[in-house]
């Protein structure tokens, strides 16, 4: 077996760039995280006209939803997204309420 107790060699080697890795990898997180709340607020609008039958109001929800996701993707934060997953819930609610 090979003797591995020598210096680390991804810290020394010549071509490796951590920080584009880990910009790549926060990339990653903050697609996914993005993707998941569209398709919720997908899921809730698709709920919302086909279940309860108020087809404006999903199709509000997801021209809604498009352009929060699109803003967030651009803005590299998750909050609009967050609160728009909230009040699709909350559209959710009140059609099936009232």
């Amino acid at each position: 077996m090979a003797d591995h107790h020598g210096e680390v060699e991804y810290a020394t080697a010549e071509g490796n760039d951590y920080a584009e890795h880990e910009g790549t990898y926060e990339n990653f997180v903050h697609l996914t995280i993005i993707g998941i709340m569209y398709v919720i607020n997908i899921l809730v609008a698709l709920t919302v006209g086909g279940v309860v039958g108020f087809w404006f109001r999903c199709a509000a929800i997801l021209i809604i939803a498009s352009i929060v996701a699109a803003h967030g993707l651009m803005a590299r934060t998750t909050t609009p997204s967050a609160v728009m997953v909230v009040l699709s819930f909350l559209v959710l609610l009140a059609s099936t309420v009232g």
